[in-house]
């Protein structure tokens, strides 16, 4: 039987290190490998013998696209863990820059990094010869995402004005009611956007998914509810420890997610769709019929059409929230300096972003754990790629190379911010 091997020694001009290996016997995957081997930056190190006020700033800076849903995972852990309680205000503020973040991340992963690879070009700069409007449409919402996470939190990456407790200082009414016009302009852009989208050309790929995602009995999940799933996980985010667990894999530096047991899972934008459809609001629910999608969506490939959908609920969520703003008295609640212990999940842009940590009397921080959506989804990441070799395998270099980045594409991984993924070789053996 012939031997065919795609693999790259290094992917170039990404956020991240990392290669890529597909071993096939015939049309059979022998093998899979996404190697990651971006040195580990150690942020669960450092932060031990911080003090507790300290992790948002520097979690902060483990990514420069969603810095917001590692201040909020933080700052909501250490809460619970130190018995904070915070008011209604700084839960709607908390709401407010998570759906800036997500307007922001979502735009530029759907129409500026994946909607090139599905209409055949090389980037966003290319793609704007043929279709300016589509280039100009998606900066301009994204930059409407950027004034919204600047009006709260202080500059558009890595805020300033988060903090544990809430904010150092809550925006007044007068300086989060100009953004409106520009939040109804683009929530109403994107819906114009969505037909064009469920009209792109997708590859035909139907998975049997454990999605994992929160669910909030009453509104669509951002930093709040308990941890669910497609194939009937139900736990309080307290007891993720006792089901999620992280294996390290040899080959690389960033830890793989999985059920205890064994079991593969799927999170992000996907996972949420389904689980918490009923959740959404009017105008997304239209979107998505408009797209032709609903619960029932397996398709990473169409991932591209949930992101669309999500940015329409995060701008209607915006809308909502700013149009009804009164500001606290006080932007945050006072955290004391004892002990305590505890871990807190949100809903980044990616998918399920989990923070946990121990606090020792003196307000020391004396442990810290991170996992990022993007661990969780690695091993799926490489299934998926399984379950396409049989694709990859029929087609010619070229084309082969477009449905590679694409199948990891679909997730938005954190080193795949950049106009490319992969750069292809192929031996034939």
């Amino acid at each position: 039987m012939s031997q065919r091997t795609i693999h790259v020694d290094y992917l170039a001009r990404v956020e991240g290190e990392g290669a890529l290996t597909v071993v096939f016997e015939g049309e059979a995957a022998k093998e899979v490998r996404l190697d990651i081997f971006e040195p580990p930056r150690f942020i669960e190190g450092l932060l031990r013998g911080r003090d507790r006020l300290e992790a948002p700033d520097v979690t902060a800076r483990i990514c420069g696209i969603c810095p917001f849903s590692h201040q909020l995972a933080s700052s909501l852990a250490i809460e619970r863990a130190l018995g904070v309680e915070t008011g209604p205000e700084i839960r709607q503020l908390r709401r407010l820059i998570h759906a800036g973040s997500w307007i922001e991340s979502h735009v530029l992963h759907a129409f500026l990094l994946h909607a090139p690879d599905f209409l055949g070009y090389p980037g966003a700069i290319e793609m704007s010869k043929d279709h300016p409007e589509l280039v100009r449409t998606a900066l301009r919402v994204k930059k409407a995402g950027n004034a919204l996470c600047a009006a709260v939190g202080g500059r558009e990456i890595h805020p300033v004005n988060l903090r544990v407790g809430g904010f150092w200082r809550a925006p007044r009414r007068d300086e989060l009611l100009p953004l409106l016009p520009e939040l109804r302009w683009a929530r109403d852009a994107v819906a114009d956007l969505v037909p064009a989208l469920a009209k792109l050309p997708f590859p035909d790929l139907e998975r049997d998914y454990e999605l994992v995602a929160l669910l909030h009995p009453d509104e669509y999940p951002m930093f709040e509810g308990r941890i669910v799933s497609s194939k009937g996980l139900d736990l309080d985010v307290a007891d993720y420890d006792e089901h999620l667990v992280e294996e390290h894999v040899q080959r690389s530096n960033a830890l793989h997610s999985r059920l205890k047991g064994g079991g593969l899972f799927h999170v992000g934008p996907l996972a949420r769709f389904a689980l918490a459809f009923d959740r959404l609001g009017p105008a997304a629910r239209a979107a998505a019929r408009q797209a032709r999608i609903d619960p029932t969506l397996r398709n990473p490939f169409k991932t591209i059409l949930v992101r669309a959908v999500e940015v329409i609920e995060a701008l209607d969520e915006a809308v909502r929230i700013v149009e009804a703003w009164q500001p606290p008295a006080a932007g945050f609640a006072e955290v004391p300096r004892r002990a305590g212990r505890a871990g807190w999940a949100v809903e980044a842009p990616r998918g399920l972003l989990y923070h946990a940590y121990d606090v020792g009397p003196d307000g020391l921080l004396t442990r810290a754990k991170v996992v990022a959506p993007t661990s969780h989804n690695l091993a799926i990441m490489e299934d998926d790629l399984i379950a396409l070799a049989p694709q990859l395998a029929r087609l010619d270099h070229a084309a082969a190379t477009l449905l590679a980045e694409q199948a990891v594409r679909n997730y938005d991984p954190c080193i795949s911010c950049s106009t490319h993924f992969l750069t292809l070789s192929v031996e034939r053996r």
